[in-house]
């Protein structure tokens, strides 16, 4: 089958650069149909099942995974049942709805929403899940393969990190073309650091709660094969805070005319805040996911309270 994702640009940001007096490359996989990476690993976990005679979807989600399943499942001409957790903004619930799937509302986090898709899946359906799984790491794997033709090799990669799909597939992805030298920062928001608790810990934890407002990085405990990649020393993690993820989104919406959420936001805001793990590097590349389950409305009403809880505490 042909691949249902497309090529994004991988491009230097001449407004970073010059900011950090660094090459700053932006991976703008904000530019999918779906609006994120996940077209990349999603659609092709769907495309292995339809090749395995899968009939319909399900899939559990905090927004991303579930809208590339439903994208993919209407391209695929495949029913898809969502189910998302009580987090979930309604932008996302209504774009899922809008590819045509039908979208179930349960559980307070990703973990008691992917509980009933499991159970649903039981009586019938792929069930696929948001990032465990081989195939959905090779989907995410070709982002570097395309950044090995269209432009520098970096000093190191910035991402975002939920589940850990994409850490891994990116992980994955430089050892595909050589690039195994290439050190990653995986980056989460206090309130959602499953994977730096992990580091923190020396343990592969899990979280009581998700307190965050990047509700798509709400996985309670990061997959297995991604706490490996961290406690091996193959990536490192970095913590930002919900006020630096919505001031870089806002900044890159600013600099770039393209509007990400606060999920892809922490990654922008590690390299903003001048992360000390990139202190010596002077290349450096960011995978700027995406995410739709954002509108402009509500990043200002974010960017409003951030600043003035600010004003506050400076009395």
């Amino acid at each position: 089958m042909p691949q249902l994702h497309i090529e994004t640009p991988y491009v230097e940001s001449h407004t970073l650069s010059q900011k950090l007096n660094k090459n700053i490359w932006l991976k703008l996989d904000a530019l999918q149909p779906c609006g994120s990476f996940k077209a990349r690993g999603m659609a092709a976990a769907c495309q292995d099942f339809v090749a395995k005679g899968a009939t319909s979807f399900v899939s559990s989600s905090g927004g991303n995974a579930g809208l590339a399943v439903a994208w993919a499942g209407r391209l695929l001409k495949v029913p898809v049942t969502v189910v998302v957790p009580e987090s979930t903004k309604q932008r996302a619930k209504d774009l899922i709805a809008a590819e045509g799937a039908k979208v179930i509302v349960h559980g307070e986090s990703w973990v008691e929403a992917h509980g009933l898709a499991t159970q649903m899946a039981q009586d019938g359906g792929a069930l696929l899940h948001p990032f465990e799984n081989p195939v959905t790491w090779a989907g995410h794997a070709t982002i570097v393969a395309e950044m090995a033709q269209q432009g520098a090799k970096p000093d190191a990669v910035v991402l975002s990190v939920g589940g850990g799909g994409l850490l891994i597939g990116v992980a994955q992805g430089l050892d595909n073309v050589g690039w195994s030298d290439v050190p990653i920062l995986a980056v989460e928001t206090e309130g959602a650091a499953s994977l730096h608790g992990s580091r923190i810990a020396n343990n592969h934890i899990t979280l009581d709660k998700i307190t965050t407002i990047a509700t798509t990085l709400g996985a309670k405990q990061v997959s297995p094969t991604a706490w490996e990649l961290v406690k091996s020393g193959r990536a490192t993690t970095q913590l930002v805070t919900d006020a630096q993820t919505v001031a870089a989104c806002a900044g890159f919406l600013d600099d770039h005319r393209i509007l990400v959420e606060p999920a892809c936001g922490a990654a922008l805001a590690a390299v903003l805040n001048e992360s000390d793990f990139l202190a010596d590097k002077q290349t450096i590349a960011v995978i700027v996911c995406g995410g739709a389950g954002i509108t402009l409305d509500q990043l200002n009403r974010w960017n409003s309270e951030f600043s003035s809880l600010a004003e506050k505490q400076t009395y």
